[in-house]
């Protein structure tokens, strides 16, 4: 145990990929998952088209690099959480632990995470890529909403830690409201809400188009995410915040300077109403997508409510944020405010309906922010593979060549770690 390198941690999102060692608290590079190859628009399958080629197999880039490639085809492997295309997420793997992590993968053990639901074929052709390309010695695949709920306890004491709490998950595609009971996710009541970090960018852009004529059409979607990363936030009462802009704009207006990348000209935005418009669309959905209107702080009490009533109470006590659009300010006030009205409401309800004779007891509602929550899933899997348990739970390499790749439908709770 003592000379054992640390664990890999790999975190595949949507948007980003996180990539690390465990033991640390933050992901060593983060890159988005994308991946550039070359592609002959020849006919017939693809997967078949690009195999047998021999060095072109080798003749591709990924992250940040994989971007602004001409002549190669930029792909993203991964669509709202679960991989579509295995064969270019095979050549992803590859160069995130050779190229990135500088690893040997034959002397780490490896922790991936998976989104909730993920199909259990999905977590087979993992373990194969993992066993049969990369030789790995050990590898656990772990549900993204359990490690969510492990990098909350950085907040809390050692007897509030517990692996029962809903997980707010907001990453750049999905957002996802997951209930788990005991480090169990309880998975047919999960849902999710078709509102992510990619939709306020594409409504600031929106906003901004229709006002600002000044910003360079190539660049609006990064001046918009530039706007929303750096000002945005959330605020308790849209008809109190628009008087306050009108009242002061010199103290609530903020000025975006750009340069454009063709001309090299500068061009200055004027930033208003986006900062608190754009994050406020997850409470009031319809703003920008006319067919889903349910606010988030409803979905999350639908969930609870849909689970079983012995887990509820606990449930409304420990909702967890993770993911980087939850990172704005007061998320986590406005939300907490809004379920507790919602509860509160129904208590009344009941006691009406009773004529008074029933006196329900309060439920107590709780939404955890902490430091940890842009990369909670990460730490989270970083927090896991750095304990000892972690290389029990873990299917081995003789177990995947006595047994196959059916060992990794099932991966075992850290019920200790609690």
């Amino acid at each position: 145990m003592a000379n054992r390198l640390p664990a890999c941690v790999i975190d595949p999102g949507t948007g980003y990929c996180k990539l690390g060692f465990a033991g640390n608290t933050e992901p060593q590079y983060i890159i988005p998952s994308a991946i550039a190859i070359k592609e002959s628009a020849k006919v017939g399958d693809q997967a078949s088209r690009r195999l047998g080629k021999g060095v072109e197999d080798l003749d591709f880039f990924i992250g940040d690099e994989a971007i602004d490639k001409p002549n190669y085809a930029c792909k993203y492997p991964i669509r709202h959480g679960i991989v579509e295309d295995w064969d270019l997420m095979e050549r992803f793997l590859e160069q995130s632990i050779f190229k990135y992590l500088r690893a040997e993968p034959e002397d780490h053990y490896f922790l991936l995470t998976e989104p909730p639901l993920n199909t259990p074929e999905n977590r087979e052709y993992l373990a194969e890529i993992m066993f049969e390309s990369f030789n790995v010695p050990g590898l656990y695949i772990a549900v993204q909403a359990v490690l969510a709920l492990a990098a909350s306890w950085t907040s809390r004491q050692q007897a509030e830690r517990s692996l029962t709490g809903v997980v707010v998950d907001s990453g750049d595609g999905v957002t996802h409201v997951i209930p788990v009971a005991e480090g169990y996710v309880i998975g047919s009541c999960i849902k999710h809400i078709p509102i992510a970090g990619r939709d306020i960018t594409y409504f600031i852009q929106q906003l901004l188009r229709e006002r600002e004529p000044g910003i360079p059409p190539e660049q609006s979607l990064e001046t918009a995410k530039a706007i929303k990363e750096r000002w945005g936030y959330i605020c308790p009462d849209i008809a109190k915040e628009f008087t306050k802009y009108d009242t002061d704009p010199s103290k609530w207006i903020k000025k975006f300077d750009g340069v454009n990348s063709i001309t090299k000209q500068k061009f200055s935005v004027d930033v208003a109403y986006e900062r608190f418009l754009g994050p406020e669309i997850f409470f009031h959905p319809e703003f920008s997508n006319p067919d889903f209107t349910t606010p988030i702080s409803e979905t999350v009490d639908n969930v609870i409510q849909n689970c079983p009533i012995d887990v509820r109470r606990p449930l409304y006590k420990n909702i967890v944020l993770s993911g980087g659009s939850t990172m704005f300010r007061d998320f986590g006030r406005k939300l907490k405010r809004d379920v507790q009205r919602i509860v509160d409401n129904r208590l009344k309800l009941s006691e009406q309906l009773s004529g008074g004779k029933l006196k329900p007891k309060p439920i107590e509602t709780q939404v955890i922010t902490h430091h940890m929550q842009r990369y909670a899933v990460w730490f989270g899997g970083s927090m896991l593979a750095s304990t000892p348990e972690f290389y029990t739970a873990s299917h081995t390499k003789s177990d995947y060549d006595e047994i196959g790749p059916s060992i990794c439908r099932h991966n075992p709770v850290f019920g200790a770690m609690a």
